[in-house]
């Protein structure tokens, strides 16, 4: 049961990194939308999906290849206006992937997320998650 709309974005990374469908579609509205920066869309510029079931489909999909992630949320503002509210997330989202080496890579972002929330049936949901790119990094890792 979320706690709030500032709930919403722990809940999002744990489902992420779960790689837990029903999880993750019940964080979002059913006329969802998430948009992909270019930094993300390797050249496709910005992306938007529609709909909780497609968003999932590609956040999902788009993380099936890699050996693991680790979303670390960060603070969080959030402001509330009756069933609606805004929120402004920081996040640095870690890719485990294997190199042409064959040892651990870390593909880190750090992301901004710009939310809008809504309430329904008393309980909040993302109806609208933007990301933004800062910067990345790659870099070998060890996995113990």
């Amino acid at each position: 049961m979320s706690d709030g709309p500032s709930d919403l974005a722990g809940r999002y990374a744990v489902a992420v990194d779960d790689r837990d469908a029903a999880a993750l579609t019940a964080l979002f509205t059913g006329d969802a939308e998430f948009v992909q920066p270019p930094a993300l869309t390797r050249g496709a510029g910005e992306v938007v999906t529609v709909g909780a079931d497609a968003i999932i489909e590609v956040v999902l999909g788009g993380t099936a290849h890699l050996h693991a992630t680790h979303h670390a949320v960060h603070q969080r503002v959030v402001d509330v206006d009756g069933d609606t509210a805004t929120g402004r997330v920081y996040c640095l989202a870690h890719h485990l992937y294997r190199g042409r080496d064959g040892g651990l890579r870390d593909n880190a972002i750090a992301i901004r997320y710009r939310d809008t929330y809504r309430r329904v049936d008393g309980r909040w949901l993302i109806a609208r998650r933007e990301l933004a790119v800062d910067f990345a990094e790659d870099r070998a890792v060890t996995v113990p």
